[in-house]
């Protein structure tokens, strides 16, 4: 019986490093319903107590079908920790050291929600590289609600690290 190794525990197996990503690779990250929920524990969160985004007759009363989500609401459904990538670049991650994003619809509670981030940028540094994905988000009525970018800093492959 062999022993446990806790630093062997991870959700991707194999490591990766800048140079090994590629542009036009796809990160799918979860599609989630936005749901009254979701509204409050953002709500908690940001502290933001804006009516329009926790009562609903106010909404009801300016024309809109329900609760709407803050744009950092929807913003943050592009979590790259929702997916896989922050666990393929446990060993080289430096750090996330930029974003910007557009908010083209609004997202209502009970609306289901599409991110992804497709990378576009791979710009190598002497022992690092910056990784730029395009974010988007997409609803159940295939709209485009929120594109963006972000950018991380990953380590390059040393000479001692095992591919």
């Amino acid at each position: 019986m062999t022993a446990f190794d806790p630093t062997q525990h991870r959700m991707v197996p194999e490591q990766r490093w800048f140079e090994d990503f590629r542009i036009g690779e796809r990160f799918v990250l979860p599609s989630r319903t936005m749901t009254e929920a979701v509204f409050l524990a953002f709500q908690a969160a940001s502290g933001d107590n804006h009516p329009v985004h926790y009562d609903v007759e106010y909404c009801k009363a300016r024309g809109m079908p329900g609760l709407l989500a803050h744009g950092l609401q929807s913003l943050i459904q592009t979590a790259p920790g929702a997916g896989l990538f922050p666990y393929c670049v446990e060993e080289s991650l430096v750090g996330f050291i930029e974003q910007s994003s557009r908010f083209l619809k609004p997202v209502f509670a009970g609306d289901t929600i599409y991110p992804a981030l497709e990378i576009d940028e791979l710009t190598p540094n002497r022992t690092t590289g910056v990784v730029g994905f395009k974010s988007t988000i997409h609803n159940q009525r295939r709209e485009l609600v929120l594109e963006g970018r972000q950018r991380y800093l990953l380590r390059q492959r040393s000479a001692g690290a095992v591919k």
